[in-house]
């Protein structure tokens, strides 16, 4: 809870961190494709910057960090970009990662986004986003949220976008996620009576909701030991439905306009055949499922706060301590 709380000071700090530090030299156009890579919570956070990317006519791939050293390590040549982010900038993989980086006769330029300024990552990359978030207690929340804001800044840097004009947009994301959190203590009252009898939970979306879907399904069970699932929209329509019934809730992201209105057809479905559903937007039925008016490219950073309300519920509902680990650590040091 006191990580939770702390979100909107350390997403302050990191838009602060970029008036001072210099975006990567060169942009996009500069190589052949872009390799983006992480694990867990930083994989996610990568998505919406491969859609900006990819919007703005570049080749790039999300692939998560194991699969790239062990599958998919063809591609890391001098003509590739490799954006690398995590967290603790030391996990296993990570870690394997750059030991491979090393030994190649050609290697990529490498961009660093981590929270750890003496890691292997920021000691080892070519360019460096630090995210200043300050220390944390458990699952990733407010690490998380700066790596958004900061994923936000660096594809700016990279497309060659105002700077100043981004920044400037960012800034209202401190106060937003202060308004929201001072109503921590309702938000969860509200949802713990919605889930008593909650069986099955889905985190649904399209586009860069799909950020938050996966990151929200991943941390509730780290948080809280229930089974979440995050997938796309579309893809829940090709099997799970059969799921819905009696103790089933899915947390559908509204997201873009150009697709809301397949998302809100997605509840409405859902709640014909039996099931419950809840949309994540400005007019939401349930208020912490409200999201407060806000630039477009704060909608991944405001999606996680709903997720994160559930998340307090359903250990509430269980009695436990949420995001007291049992069996992992915050830095995973086993590939």
């Amino acid at each position: 809870l006191r990580d939770l709380l702390a979100q909107p000071q350390a997403v302050a700090d990191t838009v602060a961190g970029m008036r001072s530090f210099p975006p990567p030299q060169g942009r996009a156009t500069a190589f052949r494709h872009i390799v983006l890579t992480g694990i867990g919570s930083s994989l996610h956070a990568l998505y919406p910057l491969l859609l900006r990317l990819v919007r703005a006519g570049h080749t790039a791939l999300m692939i998560e960090t194991g699969e790239l050293v062990h599958a998919q390590s063809a591609l890391l040549d001098e003509r590739t970009l490799l954006v690398a982010v995590s967290q603790s900038g030391r996990s296993a993989e990570m870690v394997q990662l750059l030991d491979l980086i090393t030994g190649l006769p050609s290697r990529p330029f490498v961009v660093g986004v981590t929270n750890t300024a003496d890691s292997p990552l920021a000691l080892r990359s070519d360019a460096l986003v630090p995210l200043l978030a300050g220390p944390e207690f458990s699952v990733s929340c407010k690490t998380y949220l700066s790596t958004l804001v900061a994923l936000e800044w660096l594809g700016g840097a990279l497309c060659g976008d105002d700077l100043d004009a981004v920044i400037k947009e960012l800034d209202h994301a401190a106060p937003i996620l202060e308004d929201y959190l001072v109503r921590w203590h309702t938000h969860v009252a509200q949802l713990t009576g919605q889930f008593t009898r909650l069986r099955h939970l889905f985190l649904l979306g399209r586009g860069a909701s799909l950020a938050a879907a996966g990151t929200g399904a991943l941390i509730i069970k780290e948080s809280t030991r229930f089974h979440a699932e995050g997938m796309s929209s579309p893809a829940f329509r090709h099997g799970p439905l059969e799921m819905v019934g009696l103790g089933f809730f899915a947390i559908v992201f509204s997201g873009a306009p150009a697709t809301a209105a397949l998302n809100e057809t997605l509840v409405r479905d859902i709640r014909t055949a039996g099931g419950c559903a809840a949309l994540v937007h400005a007019d939401s039925d349930l208020s912490p499922f409200r999201l407060p008016p806000a630039p477009t490219r704060l909608l991944p950073v405001l999606e996680m706060l709903p997720v994160q309300m559930v998340s307090l519920a359903l250990a509430a509902i269980a009695g436990r301590e949420p995001g007291r680990f049992e069996r992992a650590t915050k830095i995973t040091v086993v590939a």
